[in-house]
């Protein structure tokens, strides 16, 4: 059984827009809403050279790395051919409007991969069980 963390409400994110959750422990994920309403998360950071994803333009379901313009499925992580890679993805549940991301997948996934060439982001705020995640909006409406 899984434990939960509580990220945000669907509508913090605007459609085909993301929002960054840092951690404390690793690359921040990335948490993206599609043209449909479904909620996808992976690891904010390309496999190309580590572009913050979470910058890039949603489009149908991926997303276009904002440095290089590889493509990332939203549903499974894989960079799109003729590019190669994978970025890690996250398992999203939904509640009742709130988006939640499993405790132990943002406590394992990824932490060992460099951090993001990322800029400052624009907002803060607490999640889940009083442990403090950044969550930060890149994409403003």
């Amino acid at each position: 059984m899984s434990d939960w963390t509580l990220i945000c409400r669907v509508d913090d994110i605007i459609p085909l827009g993301a929002r960054r959750v840092a951690r404390p422990r690793g690359a921040p994920v990335a948490v993206f809403r599609a043209h449909d309403d479904r909620i996808f998360a992976i690891l904010d950071r390309c496999p190309h050279k580590g572009g913050p994803l979470s910058q890039g333009i949603v489009f149908g379901l991926s997303v276009a790395c904002p440095l290089h313009n590889f493509n990332i499925g939203l549903e499974d992580g894989m960079v799109k051919a003729p590019d190669e890679g994978c970025v890690p993805k996250f398992a999203v549940k939904l509640d009742d409007g709130a988006i939640y991301l499993d405790a132990g997948e943002l406590a394992t996934l990824g932490v060992d991969l460099p951090l993001p060439v990322a800029g400052p982001c624009a907002s803060k705020g607490g999640v889940g069980g009083g442990q403090i995640f950044e969550v930060q909006t890149p994409h403003s409406a």
